[in-house]
């Protein structure tokens, strides 16, 4: 008895450790003090963009770390060298010569809102489990809903853990008013395979959709593009026309606002009036791109936007909130409970139907979900929406200086005018200006790769008629015009080495 009562008096004690509130303010002010130290130093340039290590070698570090004995007395000081090792070896998206991947060096207050939702472990499927959570998600779906152009009462949206999620979503709504037995039944049980037009550059998100969902990617269809990689309006047009002769269902166009690969922007208006006449629902990716309807310089980029059937918006990306946080949008508020047919009456309470419809475990995949809009609602709230409009326009206005510096420069080639951030290149020696097209993209891949080993900026390759080629996202709006040409710099003195070798 002695011995058992020992053991739980000992437990006890540590989970009263692991839940003490002073731990947490001690352990806190000491991230704190970190955090600003680690973006102080990457605000003025210092450090490496990534700390790279090979893979093994990092995973070998955090399972050493698992494996260390606790030490009750020293918690406070564990906690910090946990800090410090995380900063050490993670990417810095918040140095200025980070210009990677869509994802943004986040506004630092909007971490904050995102702890206060973790450490109060705030979760949403039922309303009465996430009051806040879901009020905030509702009024920010309404006002970004607006934003996009729909009267407040006729649309509906909701927050899904990333742009990948927001498009299956999306997509799985469009195949159950397609096709109306689908989900009890199967896609195509009732007749011919179904199909989903795609812009021919859409990101990998709407094929891996078309996968889950049943349909079949060899059921994916790629409408061609016209000279701006923009998906051609009347090559569509043919497209369906041919479809609908051959008796062929087609669950959704996916057009692009924009397109990941060059940041291309389809023209929505041309396209929606298509699917408007075919009647085919029309889905627009727009998680990069949907925020330009912030910006009054750019939001020509997403005219008829409004037009969808359904819109997906990143915060992660363009209004630079942390991961994840995504928004699916519905044109018409009718369409918020076609995605699932399920019932669980465990969760979902008979007795409050008029609750039922803030519950968001009806409209997602996810039943348990984390509070991801606190981080926008909180730095909106701050600062106001000029702050979205702002970001577009310092962002986009930087994509356009870094390809006039490529035009400029006789050692590049600029692979298309960028519409946004996004500009894909080459880095053309004269050494190799008279080299298979082949040599010349593995070059680009190559010198891609000592760039980022280097720590010296982090960019990613991508390919342009199949040829490797370079690209730029330039999402950390603190990313100066010198820093642009110090990338240029790198970019030769690394290339010179790598043909010397």
């Amino acid at each position: 008895m002695t011995s058992r009562i020992t053991t739980e008096g000992a437990a006890r004690e540590r989970i009263e450790a692991a839940f003490d509130p002073e731990l947490l303010g001690t352990a806190g002010d000491r991230l704190v003090e970190r955090v600003v130290g680690h973006l102080r130093d990457l605000r003025a340039g210092q450090g490496p963009v990534l700390n790279w290590t090979e893979p093994s070698e990092l995973v070998d570090e955090a399972s050493a770390t698992l494996r260390q004995p606790a030490d009750p007395g020293l918690l406070t000081e564990r906690f910090d060298a946990l800090v410090r090792q995380a900063l050490d070896n993670g990417i810095n998206l918040h140095h200025p010569h980070y210009v990677g991947h869509q994802v943004a060096a986040s506004v630092p207050l909007a971490g904050l809102f995102d702890a206060l939702g973790s450490i109060t472990n705030q979760v949403m499927a039922v309303y009465e489990m996430g009051p806040w959570a879901t009020a905030v998600e509702r009024a920010l779906v309404e006002e970004l809903g607006r934003r996009i152009g729909w009267a407040p009462g006729s649309f509906a949206g909701l927050v899904t853990h990333g742009g990948s999620l927001a498009n299956l979503t999306a997509l799985l709504t469009a195949r159950n008013v397609a096709l109306g037995g689908a989900w009890t039944r199967g896609a195509g049980a009732d007749g011919p395979a179904p199909v989903v037009v795609v812009h021919a550059d859409s990101h990998y998100s709407i094929a891996r959709a078309v996968g889950i969902l049943g349909i079949g990617t060899d059921n994916l269809l790629r409408a061609p593009l016209d000279e701006r990689r923009r998906m051609d309006p009347v090559a569509l047009d043919e497209l369906l026309g041919e479809l609908e002769q051959e008796g062929r269902p087609v669950i959704a166009v996916s057009a692009a606002a924009c397109a990941t690969p060059i940041g291309a922007f389809d023209p929505l208006v041309e396209i929606a009036e298509i699917c408007r006449q075919r009647g085919v629902w029309l889905h627009v990716d727009a998680a990069h791109g949907g925020s330009a309807c912030f910006s009054a310089k750019h939001r020509h980029l997403v005219e008829g936007l409004e037009l969808a059937d359904s819109v997906v918006m990143d915060a992660h990306k363009m209004m630079f909130m942390p991961a994840l946080c995504a928004f699916v949008f519905y044109r018409e508020a009718a369409h918020r409970f076609a995605a699932f047919e399920q019932d669980a009456p465990y969760l979902f309470d008979p007795a409050a139907p008029g609750v039922a419809d803030y519950d968001s475990g009806l409209k997602t995949v996810e039943c348990t979900k984390r509070a991801a809009a606190f981080g926008l609602w909180g730095v909106w709230s701050m600062f106001g929406p000029q702050l979205f409009s702002d970001l577009v326009d310092i962002t986009y206005g930087l994509g356009a200086a870094f390809y006039q510096k490529l035009v400029e420069a006789p050692d590049f080639q600029p692979l298309h005018e960028p519409q946004c951030n996004i500009v894909a290149f080459r880095y053309v020696p004269d050494e190799l200006r008279e080299a298979p097209a082949e040599e010349l993209g593995r070059f680009q891949l190559e010198l891609r790769r000592e760039i980022i080993e280097s720590g010296a900026f982090y960019l990613v390759p991508t390919k342009s008629d199949g040829i490797g080629a370079l690209r730029v996202t330039l999402i950390n709006p603190l990313t100066t015009p010198d820093d642009l040409d110090a990338l240029l710099d790198e970019l030769r003195r690394q290339g010179r080495a790598l043909l010397e070798v």
